[in-house]
């Protein structure tokens, strides 16, 4: 066999393995497309039946089986959550005032405290970053009835500054983990260049620091957000009047509502549809901050 015909062979063997191989790509792209597909619908039937209950009549939100499409669209649900016991505002207003009070002392605790924890030689700081941490695998729940005996006290139960300080008790472990390792990935060089052209240690962390680990900043305030919006057992335990309850609160106490012989579902989704949008407008406004700082401040 002459050498020409054994390469036109190997040219040959070659360019059908470029296809297979090709070939295969595609279609693995085909199914990671599917597979991507698959998991988006799981994630947001519940979402879209939440949100088509909430239009529909109460008589159809609670028939069984439930129908997929509204046959009626009907805002019925959410005039009665308007003017349910205290109104939304007011609940609407404590949720957002205790997510706002727990992002401003979240922040104004891990901030520094990170920062303290990158740059200062602290005896012992490593052991008491990792005992920090510790509380991460203590369930809170575990301690909210010395913390109710203790805010009794202290006249901080049925207050939101009160469920705040619970909700950054909450935050706080996983926030300076966060704020901590962001702070150590800012080169030292620009600390260095600060110092010499006359920034003392409150001017360093000012101008210097925290312009660079904003995203970070953002990061914690996201999460702070969330986690202060949809606590449910710290408000539950700590508020007992009914003008002081946050909308996870609210929506518990709906389900008591009597239509047609039990729950008032249509009212009860209308909630849920409620206390997602606030969620959802928030972490697409911050996604692209959120991003960069969760992976600026997991990775050391």
């Amino acid at each position: 066999m002459s050498a020409g015909v054994i390469d036109s062979a190997v040219t040959r063997s070659g360019q059908r393995s470029n296809r297979l191989a090709t070939l295969w790509q595609g279609r693995w792209k085909y199914l990671a497309g599917a597979i991507m597909i698959t998991l988006a619908l799981v994630m947001l039937l519940p979402i879209y039946a939440t949100v088509t209950a909430s239009v529909k009549l109460p008589s159809e939100a609670a028939a069984i089986p439930p129908t997929y499409f509204p046959q009626t669209f009907s805002i019925e649900s959410y005039a009665k959550l308007w003017d349910y016991q205290h109104g939304l505002p007011r609940y609407l207003f404590n949720s957002f005032a205790t997510a706002f009070l727990a992002i401003i002392f979240t922040v104004c605790l891990t901030v520094p405290a990170g920062y303290a924890l990158a740059r200062f030689p602290i005896p012992g700081k490593e052991l008491l970053f990792v005992l920090l941490l510790t509380s991460l695998i203590i369930p809170y729940q575990a301690l909210l009835t010395p913390i109710f005996l203790m805010f009794a006290q202290l006249k901080l139960t049925n207050s939101l500054v009160g469920l705040a300080i619970i909700h950054t008790a909450i935050q706080l472990p996983f926030s300076l983990y966060i704020m901590r390792n962001s702070f150590e990935s800012i080169p030292k060089e620009l600390e260095e260049a600060a110092v010499i052209d006359g920034c003392n240690t409150f001017q360093l962390l000012i101008r210097i620091c925290i312009p660079s680990v904003v995203p970070s900043i953002v990061t914690v305030a996201l999460f702070a957000f969330i986690t202060s919006w949809n606590e449910f057992l710290g408000a539950l335990v700590m508020l007992n009047k009914g003008e002081m309850f946050t909308l996870p609160l609210v929506l518990a106490a709906s389900r008591t509502v009597n239509m047609l012989g039990g729950t008032d579902w249509g009212m009860l989704q209308a909630g849920v549809t409620v206390s997602i949008i606030p969620c959802v407008g928030v972490y697409l406004l911050l996604q692209k901050y959120y991003v960069s700082g969760l992976l600026t401040g997991a990775v050391k």
